[in-house]
């Protein structure tokens, strides 16, 4: 769950939603969402098990994390680093997915890449699409960004809405 902690946390007001750093205890959340059917099909990477996630989370993304917060601090230059963001509903502090951003070597470069998930309980409500502009505008504002791309493939359209009203070019 998002909460204030004794440390202060990254944070993007997205409206009834925010992004927030990863905590060793959204593991569980972040678990059972990549675990969905919906979620793990057009994003096969996240599946895992609980012990993966709290590994990965505690050892790679929170570090990672602090490694990007603290570029954007010192010079505005996140070059390859990656910003693992949960999502999280504000009435309730309830995780119910991740906005993320980082490099895609697929992609020819510029390759930075936005992506995201709404766990299934949450979708069409919005929740990507507030997530996807809150991150747009703080890489575009606070980085040295000038291009970013999001990639879904055909079949996915929930993806490509989110896509087209967050404002980007498809």
């Amino acid at each position: 769950m998002g909460e204030e902690s004794l440390t202060k946390l990254f944070r993007i007001d997205c409206g009834d939603i925010y992004l927030q750093e990863f905590m060793v205890k959204d593991a569980e959340s972040i678990y059972k969402i990549a675990n969905q059917p919906e979620i793990e099909k057009f994003l096969p990477d996240w599946k895992s098990t609980k012990e993966q996630r709290m590994d990965w989370i505690a050892n790679y993304e929170i570090p990672a994390n602090q490694v990007f917060l603290e570029a954007v601090k010192t010079t505005n230059n996140i070059d390859n680093r990656m910003l693992k963001l949960g999502i999280f509903k504000k009435a309730t502090n309830e995780c119910i997915g991740w906005c993320c951003t980082g490099m895609k070597e697929e992609l020819p470069s510029p390759n930075r890449e936005i992506m995201y998930a709404i766990s299934n309980e949450h979708q069409n409500h919005g929740y990507a699409t507030k997530a996807t502009k809150g991150l747009i505008d703080y890489l575009f504002k606070e980085t040295n960004l000038n291009v970013l791309n999001a990639i879904a493939l055909i079949n996915n359209a929930p993806s490509n809405k989110v896509i087209k009203n967050a404002g980007l070019l498809i």
